[in-house]
This record gives structure tokens, sequence and C-alpha cells, in this order.
């Protein structure tokens, strides 16, 4: 299973959300290069990168930061947040970004995520984030109409070949995953789901990696502690 640590970027510092509440917010550094190393030094192969300012308006506040971090080099790095057109796109890879994810885009221009889907293959993903089982956007702050799930399934129809799906209600709680809903995502074939929000055990991360979940993100279980990167990384790490 693909091991992702994630670097939750606002103002160029390192945060967490709780519950996806802007107004919930605890910082947990202020160099996220710093953060990036030692996740490197733990084993990373990957890294999952957040701009929760572009997420939440639309603009690349915290591109100075992705660009440093991609120049340390060493990591496979996806990103999301503001990423909402062609020209923020190849910017991003320019940089040296692995993989940019469009969120918000995705729901209100699926015509422009299918034709980015098929001209960039493996280097697009869409970031599906669900509160109570709908798909939410404008980071998290509107809800739309349709159920994740379906959703999902129209990503795969269109080319896409990689979904970050994340239950609003769990992350940055450590309350644990939603395991019956990867289980179902599990089944649409030809989608590789990213799990996302409050993995907070190896057990966990053991009953998604035997469902066929092709990777994980960890965020606030590594901030507190809770989760040691090392240690995970030789349990279900490839």
């Amino acid at each position: 299973m693909q091991i992702f640590p994630a670097i939750d970027l606002s103002g160029g510092q390192v945060v967490r959300l709780y519950q996806g509440d802007y107004d919930k917010m605890t910082v947990y550094g202020a160099d996220p290069c710093a953060v990036a190393r030692d996740f490197l030094a733990a084993g990373a192969n990957y890294l999952h990168v957040v701009d929760l300012d572009g997420a939440k308006d639309g603009t690349l506040a915290n591109l100075e930061s992705i660009a440093a971090i991609a120049r340390q080099g060493g990591l496979y790095i996806e990103v999301g947040g503001g990423i909402r057109t062609e020209e923020r796109i190849q910017r991003c890879l320019d940089l040296g970004v692995s993989r940019c994810i469009l969120g918000t885009l995705a729901v209100k221009d699926f015509a422009f995520t299918q034709r980015m889907a098929q001209k960039y293959g493996d280097r697009i993903a869409v970031g599906v984030d669900a509160r109570d089982g709908f798909v939410a956007v404008s980071g998290w702050t509107e809800l739309s109409s349709e159920r994740g799930t379906d959703f999902c399934r129209r990503l795969r129809d269109a080319g896409v070949k990689t979904v970050i799906y994340t239950d609003i209600s769990r992350d940055g709680a450590e309350a644990g995953t939603n395991l019956a809903l990867y289980r179902e995502l599990a089944k649409i074939d030809g989608l590789d789901i990213t799990a996302s929000g409050g993995v907070s055990s190896i057990e966990e991360l053991r009953e998604l990696q035997a469902m066929g979940i092709r990777a994980a993100i960890l965020g606030k279980a590594l901030y507190t502690g809770r989760l040691d990167l090392k240690t995970v990384i030789a349990a279900v790490g490839e």
C-alpha cells in the first residue's frame, strides 16, 4: 500500500483542520520543508500536499512552499487545492510535482476534468470529499446533490485513474476511518482508491490493504504521535 503522509498548508505553515472547519485549525509547524524531510527520513516515498487557502478561494497562495518541497527531491508528491485551470496543472508539474489533484473543479466542470484525465493520465487524480455521503466542494464549504460513490463511478467512466476519497466527518478527528465506505468503493473496477480521513491505527490500514485500497493518507495521527510513520511503512507500505 502506498502511504502518503500529509502536509496541509495555510499561510505557508503546516496545519490541520478538524472536520474541514477552517475555524478549527491547529498549526503544527512553520517550515513545510523540514516536515517533508522528516517524512523522508522515516522512509516515506510519497507525500500528499494540500493548499488549504487555494482550496477555499481558488488562489495558489502556497505555491512557493510547494515548489520548495519539490526542489528537495526524493518524494512522489501529489498536490491539491486551488488547481482549477490547465495552466495551473502545468505550472505545478513544471515545479516537480508528480500528480495534481482536482477537487471543486471536478464537480463544477466535469468535461474539463475528463479532458485533463485523458491528456495527463496518471498525473491527474480527483479528490472526492464527502459529507453525509454527498460530495462537498469549495474547501468543504458547499454540499452538492450527488452521492460520492456515484460520482466515483462517473469519474472512472471518464478516464480518471485515481480518486482520493475523504469522509469529512472523520477527517482530523482520529476517530477511525470509514471502513464500510471503502469496502464499497473498492468494488469499483478500474479505479484506484486512496483512503483519507481519520485513519488512526495500523489495524485499519491492514484492513484497507486487504480490501484492495491502493493508498492511504495519514494526517493528524502522525502529528499527534498516535501513529509512527516508520512503523506504518514497515507494516503496510510498499
